[in-house]
């Protein structure tokens, strides 16, 4: 059953409202509108646990200001019929070529939601795996993690290669730039795509 209203409810008897949380929502669902917290169930509402029949695969999908957690990818792709369970976690560093990192910040392109939910969706049907995926964007201190993902999948190899396909292609395609003040004065834009 999908949610098509904001007071629809699911097999369980839950409002739709309580089930979609977080704004990578907010206008798909009418009656939906400034959310926060994360989603676990995209845009299908089930009971049922995950499986390959099930288009539910990408869990979570987010870009926030807020700071990410590698707790939160993990619950949203967690399940007993997964044997392998990948995270990785891009944290800001101290330093990029050569040069001592003062500040970051990262922005997003209006679209780029909508690309990180398209990539995370071709990679999650060509490795079979549960997706979870979050990107920040503001400033970022040292330290902070930028990027949070979980993959999760029958075999580890499976989870392995997903997560990096999911990072890597995130980085080539979805429309987010960082901005590095160096400790010298000068500064620098990185651009993913």
């Amino acid at each position: 059953e999908v949610a098509t209203r904001s007071r629809q409810t699911s097999p369980t008897g839950q409002l739709a409202e309580d089930l979609l949380k977080g704004r990578a929502l907010e206008g798909v669902v009418p009656g939906v509108s400034g959310c926060a917290g994360r989603i676990v169930h995209a845009l299908k509402v089930t009971s049922q646990p995950p499986s390959r029949l099930d288009p539910v695969t990408v869990r979570l999908v987010d870009l926030r200001a807020q700071p990410l957690h590698a707790q939160e990818v993990i619950d949203a792709v967690s399940g007993p019929e997964y044997g392998g369970l990948n995270v990785f976690l891009g944290v800001v560093r101290n330093h990029d070529g050569g040069k001592t990192v003062q500040a970051l910040e990262y922005s997003a392109h209006p679209t780029a939601l909508d690309r990180l939910r398209e990539v995370a969706e071709k990679v999650s049907a060509e490795y079979d795996a549960q997706l979870a995926v979050v990107h920040r964007v503001g400033a970022l201190d040292i330290g902070d993690i930028a990027v949070a993902l979980a993959a999760a999948a029958a075999h580890r190899g499976q989870a392995y290669e997903a997560s990096r396909a999911l990072i890597d292609q995130l980085k080539e395609q979805v429309p987010i730039w960082k901005h590095q003040t160096f400790i010298d004065g000068s500064d620098e834009w990185v651009g993913s795509c």
